[in-house]
């Protein structure tokens, strides 16, 4: 069996089994990477330094390109790319092992390539002339308006890209201001959002059975070119090093900034910390709407250039709850 004839069957197995997202990634990571430099070796004479090369050339963007016309984006190499990519393959490796078409899996024990920490986010400066951007843009019908709500929406929640992008209004609950994810990254799960934020999807235009909050501007899909937006306005901002999840990661400085716990944190961006996800998941948890409306206020009077927008006095009760 050929590295490709095992990933075709991994993927048929998991299927079911596996997040559909998490597949869906999977699948991509196997078509764009492992095939290209690793599908025609035979499974039983791959070597420990085949996948070592295979992480190399990834890092090095030999497996690079443009993605097809209207997706977005670009398929990119780079050490991060590289590392998640010998993390899928040591699965499919240990699937291998399991129904014994291999008798060890070689992935195991491999140095994966350090990924790096995002460091850069935006301060409220730079979000003031991101949105002074935004608006001057508007003004003039230079941007596609779906991308530009959906930047917004990201600076006033820290959702990740695709929990944004791939939105169901049904997942939407604006009474109880929050979103009710039946599924992401860590599992089903709730995320409380501020009043400012409700009023932004409440505004949006809603067509008539569009499932997504942020639709396609062709078709029945979500929008997906958003990179391409942020690069326009960061450049016409003159803001240097962004993309989209310094987003999410500028709605977090913002938050610890405002003097709230990494705990609070950890439940506004829906990281998995034991015990939060599970206690956050049901109904909205006062706290956590607490910071988020503060957050988001805060976001939003800097994208708005509104006077005022300084650091909000918290009480030290609520900040430590």
């Amino acid at each position: 069996m050929t590295v490709a004839g095992l990933c075709d069957l991994y993927l048929t197995e998991a299927t079911g089994r596996v997040k559909a997202s998490t597949l869906a990634m999977d699948k991509s990571r196997i078509e764009r990477h492992v095939k290209p430099l690793l599908g025609r070796h035979a499974v039983r004479s791959l070597t420990t330094e085949d996948i070592e090369r295979m992480q190399l050339d990834i890092a090095a963007g030999k497996t690079a390109c443009k993605r097809r016309e209207g997706r977005g984006g670009a398929t990119t190499g780079g050490k991060g790319v590289a590392a998640r990519t010998v993390g899928m393959f040591g699965t499919i490796l240990e699937f291998a092992r399991r129904r014994r078409l291999i008798a060890a899996n070689l992935a195991r024990g491999i140095a994966r390539l350090p990924e790096g920490r995002q460091r850069r986010f935006l301060n409220l400066d730079e979000i003031g002339r991101l949105g002074a951007a935004m608006r001057v843009s508007a003004a003039e019908g230079f941007e596609n308006r779906t991308g530009v709500a959906a930047i917004r929406f990201l600076l006033l929640t820290g959702l990740r890209r695709n929990e944004a992008l791939a939105l169901p209004w049904e997942w939407v609950d604006t009474g109880a201001r929050c979103i009710r994810f039946a599924d992401s990254k860590s599992g089903a799960q709730l995320r409380s959002i501020g009043a400012v934020t409700v009023a932004l999807l409440k505004a949006l235009p809603r067509a008539e059975g569009a499932p997504f909050v942020f639709p396609a501007d062709r078709g029945d899909g979500h929008f997906v070119g958003l990179p391409r937006v942020l690069t326009r306005l960061c450049a016409r901002a003159g803001l240097l090093g962004v993309t989209v999840h310094v987003l999410r990661h500028s709605f977090a400085a913002a938050a610890a900034e405002m003097g709230f716990s990494e705990l609070t944190i950890a439940g506004l961006l829906g990281h998995a910390v034991p015990g939060v996800t599970a206690r956050y998941a049901r109904v909205p948890d006062r706290a956590l709407l607490d910071a988020a409306d503060a957050v988001a206020k805060r976001i939003e009077a800097a994208l708005s250039g509104e006077a005022g927008a300084h650091v909000i006095e918290l009480d030290s009760q609520r900040v430590r709850a």
